[in-house]
Formats: C-alpha cells, sequence, structure tokens
C-alpha cells in the first residue's frame, strides 16, 4: 500500500455553481446539486462521519471508493430493479434522475448483528414488528432474512417502524410498500450471491427508493457500500459463532472502535480526538482494501492534486450533454 498521501488531498467540500442548478443539499457525506429540477449530481466527498457526526479531517480516496463501488453495485442490480443512476463523469460523482423518495429506508438482515443484536440482548424479541426466536446469539444467521425498516429523518436519528405502521400511518401506500418490500429482498439476494464469490457475508444493508416522474420505483443513493452495509469474512465464520467469538467484520467499525477507545461516543461534553496525519492515512489504506475485496477489483487513484477542479470541470462537460 502506498501510504504518502496529504490530508490537503482530500475533498472536504464543495461550493459549485452550474448552469440550471436549482437546489444545493449538502450531506454528512455527499453534496448534492439538483439541476433543472430533474437531475441529481451526487458529489462523494471525502467525509467520513460515525456517531452522527461528521469527523474534523477528511479521507483521501474515500470518496472515490464509496461512489465506485455503488456505481458497480447499481449497475449490476439494473435487471432486478431500475435506478436512478445515468453516468459517472468523475470517480466521486454520480448523475441520475431525481426522484421522490420514500420516507423509509428498507433495511434488510440476514443475521442477528449490530443494531438488531443490542435490542435482542435487551430483552426485546420484537424488532419492527417481525417476532424473533429465543436462543438466539450475536451474529447468527436468521431462519430467513428480515426487514425492519426505518423511517427516513431529515435531522437526527432515523427510528424503527413496523410495516404495520408504516401502512396504518400512510407513509407510503400498500402497493408500493408490497413492492419495496419484493425489491428489497431480490437486491438482497443478489448482493449476498456477489459477496459469496468474493470470500464475503452480506450481512446486512439498507436500500432507498423513490418515484420517477415516469411514477415507476426507481432504487436511489448508494448500495452495497461499506458505509450503508455490514460485511462478514465467510472463512471462519461458522468456527467464531461456534466458541462465541467476535466476528471478523468488513466495515468502517474500526473507525468507530477507534472513537470509543478514545472516549467518543458523539454525546454530549465529549470531543473528538485528534486525528494525525499517519491515522487518516491508515483509514484511507482501509478504504482502499475495502474497495478491492468487496469488488473484486484493484483500485486506481485518481490524480488528486487539485481534486476540486477535476471534479467541477468533469461535471460540467457532461452537463452539457444532458437536455
Amino acid at each position: 500500500m502506498n501510504t504518502d498521501i496529504q490530508p490537503m488531498n482530500a475533498l472536504t467540500q464543495t461550493n459549485f455553481k452550474f448552469k440550471n442548478q436549482t437546489s444545493f443539499y449538502k450531506g454528512k457525506v455527499r453534496d448534492v446539486y439538483t439541476i433543472n429540477n430533474k437531475y441529481l449530481v451526487m458529489v462523494a466527498s471525502d467525509r467520513i462521519s460515525a456517531f452522527d457526526v461528521v469527523l474534523p479531517k477528511g479521507i483521501p480516496y474515500k470518496g472515490q471508493v464509496l461512489n465506485q463501488i455503488a456505481a458497480k453495485f447499481l449497475a449490476a442490480t439494473a435487471d432486478i430493479v431500475p435506478n436512478w443512476m445515468l453516468a459517472n463523469p468523475d470517480p466521486v460523482v454520480t448523475v441520475g434522475k431525481m426522484c421522490i423518495p420514500f420516507k423509509v429506508e428498507m433495511v434488510i438482515r440476514g443475521y442477528l448483528s449490530g443494531h438488531a443484536a443490542r435490542t435482542y440482548a435487551s430483552g426485546l424479541r420484537d424488532l419492527c414488528g417481525v417476532k424473533l426466536a429465543e436462543g438466539l446469539k450475536e451474529n447468527d444467521k436468521l431462519p430467513e432474512p428480515i426487514i425492519t425498516p426505518t423511517t427516513k429523518a431529515s435531522e437526527g436519528h432515523d427510528m424503527d417502524i413496523s410495516r404495520e405502521e408504516i401502512l396504518k400511518q400512510g407513509i407510503v401506500s400498500e402497493a408500493h410498500y408490497l413492492q419495496l418490500e419484493k425489491y428489497t429482498r431480490a437486491l438482497y439476494r443478489r448482493g449476498t450471491e456477489m459477496a459469496a464469490k468474493q470470500g464475503l457475508i452480506l450481512v446486512d444493508t439498507k436500500y432507498e427508493f423513490g418515484l420517477g416522474d415516469d411514477g415507476k420505483i426507481y432504487l436511489i443513493d448508494e448500495i452495497h457500500t461499506p458505509d450503508s452495509s455490514r460485511y462478514f469474512y465467510l472463512e471462519g465464520y461458522v468456527e467464531r459463532q461456534g466458541r462465541g467469538e467476535a466476528q471478523k467484520q468488513l466495515s468502517k467499525e474500526f473507525v468507530r472502535q477507534w472513537l470509543i477507545a478514545n472516549n467518543f461516543q458523539g454525546k454530549e461534553g465529549q470531543t473528538v480526538p485528534e486525528m494525525s496525519e499517519e491515522w487518516v492515512n491508515e483509514i484511507s489504506n482501509r478504504y482502499i482494501e475495502l474497495y478491492e475485496k468487496i469488488s473484486g477489483e484493484k483500485f486506481v487513484r485518481h490524480d488528486a492534486k487539485d481534486l476540486a477542479k477535476r471534479v467541477e470541470t468533469n461535471i460540467n462537460t457532461y452537463l452539457q450533454t444532458l437536455n
């Protein structure tokens, strides 16, 4: 691994002004530009968040890693459900159709991990209206994958919600929701198959969907990235479960663990620990390893000397081809 990466090579913010730009939204990681109220230009920055807090330093190449993984899986699942992606004019950019998002995130879990495991350990056996069997251990494979939706909060934390509550509150129509469930299960099956070919287990993930101006449902945002999904290594999974050991994960969990070890979990009064240049480079290298393991492809570091200018130029060139 090449560790000669300088923090200045990270893209931590953009402030572009494009022709026919109608709005701009800055998320924790992505900057989203709306063009003509018809297209979205999504820039995957090098910002990194944990515990709902954006950390003070960017991670070189992180945006490229996330954008290219999402693009790969969007292309690989387009036969299951149409998606919003039209083009990737830059390694950190996806341009796609603007859709009206459904106000739920479709979380699907094949294993008792993360939030589901914490809920189970608290004694609850009902997660988003799904009954869980007795006698399960953390990271056990579930009898079949379960869908545990969350509300999509514009601010603060997303909240668990059941199918029954979604329909009762009219958040999504029954016809649309049943289709979202069908798409979610099919996407997870495909993601599981692709992960297995890489020696990985797709433990859980989330999908977001929206309605296009043609009335069709589209898969939007990212898919099967380490920021939206949890992966275990397939080799040794059964043995580790049998011994009651923690599973070997492929996710940004190592960043959360570092923060916890340095007394930070996003709580009031806590201060984000100092991120040394060595640690920033380490995170960057770990993300590149994630890319290569998940995608099965060699990561190509694109020139990052004048990153913002490169991104802006490539977007402008592509926008000239749109109606």
